[in-house]
């Protein structure tokens, strides 16, 4: 399946995610312990789970193929089709757009996740895409859930905190205290 693939990320464990021939993605998911909750649904149901529930929200995201259980223990992967567009981390590191031209959607688009109770652990730049029509979605949707409810303060905090660390971590020129200004501002609560 990887031959002509393109290895487009690994870490300490070995390969992630490959970009295979036809363009399609093979992520690879592998269980962190070994007595986890993964045991039981891994994370690679999650991933698929997780895009149909963003589906059903309305909220653009990649399209999955199909699922592997691996012949290596405790290891499953997906096949997908990404979501066309490119992450708001790539627009702004290109140049191609600014960050005060993406703080009024971006607000509105993490304000509308947390109204539809999307918990998102990894809702950062690298991770919010801009269609070709230029409506925003979500890649990397392993580490997510969907509630029943509009996400609480506490966990909407604690999605900010995620965000602002990885601006850090990436030592990135932006202010996230005007997008969360913006997003406090237009909230309708």
């Amino acid at each position: 399946m990887i031959q002509g693939a393109t290895l487009v990320e690994q870490d300490s464990f070995g390969p992630k995610v490959y970009l295979l021939a036809n363009g399609d993605y093979l992520k690879l998911f592998r269980r962190k312990r070994w007595l986890s909750s993964a045991l039981l649904c891994p994370h690679s149901r999650r991933f698929l789970a997780n895009a149909a529930a963003l589906g059903k929200l309305g909220v653009p995201t990649l399209e999955p193929r199909q699922l592997f259980r691996l012949d290596k223990a405790g290891w499953t992967a997906v096949t997908y089709r990404p979501l066309p567009g490119q992450t708001l981390s790539q627009l702004l590191k290109s140049g191609e757009e600014s960050w005060e031209s993406l703080v009024q959607p971006l607000a509105r688009f993490i304000n509308q996740l947390h109204l539809q109770g999307i918990y998102f652990r990894s809702l950062h730049l690298g991770n919010i895409v801009r269609t070709p029509e230029g409506t925003l979605g979500l890649i990397d949707i392993a580490d997510m859930r969907v509630r029943r409810a509009p996400l609480g303060r506490s966990l909407v905090r604690r999605n900010r905190e995620h965000f602002d660390k990885y601006i850090r971590k990436e030592k990135l020129p932006y202010r996230s205290e005007t997008l969360w200004a913006l997003c406090d501002e237009l909230s309708p609560t």
